[in-house]
């Protein structure tokens, strides 16, 4: 079966660290750019890290610049988000996506580009 599968989210306290993880069965991730979206309650969903295919191009919002690294193992057709240094306000259920169209470092990923997806994991970080 094709598909997407987002793991290690979970409740962390503020200042710790989790390590996504996003898989794929059946078919490769060698040709696609990813992208790690999230979507905390009420709020719309934002792209906060892509990476290119090929390139190694890769982008970071803002608010995870510096904190959040985005990494992909081609033989394990699995692309990774480190997150460190954690805030209340990264809770939000975040999703791997894939697209064709190449990361850019200077722009954040567009939802529209991102055609497959995965289930989404949640992220909680509280006290």
């Amino acid at each position: 079966q094709v598909q997407l599968v987002e793991s290690g989210g979970g409740l962390v306290q503020p200042g710790g660290s989790l390590r996504l993880s996003c898989a794929a069965s059946a078919f490769t991730l060698d040709y696609y750019a990813i992208g790690w979206f999230r979507q905390a309650p009420g709020k719309e969903r934002e792209g906060v890290s892509c990476v290119s295919s090929s390139d190694g191009n890769t982008y970071y919002s803002d608010s995870v610049k510096g904190r959040f690294t985005i990494s992909r193992d081609n033989d394990k057709n699995t692309v990774y988000l480190q997150m460190n240094s954690l805030k209340p306000e990264d809770t939000a259920v975040y999703y791997c996506a894939t697209a064709w169209t190449p990361c850019n470092s200077d722009y954040p990923p567009i939802l529209y580009d991102y055609k497959f997806w995965g289930q989404g994991t949640q992220v909680t970080v509280s006290s």
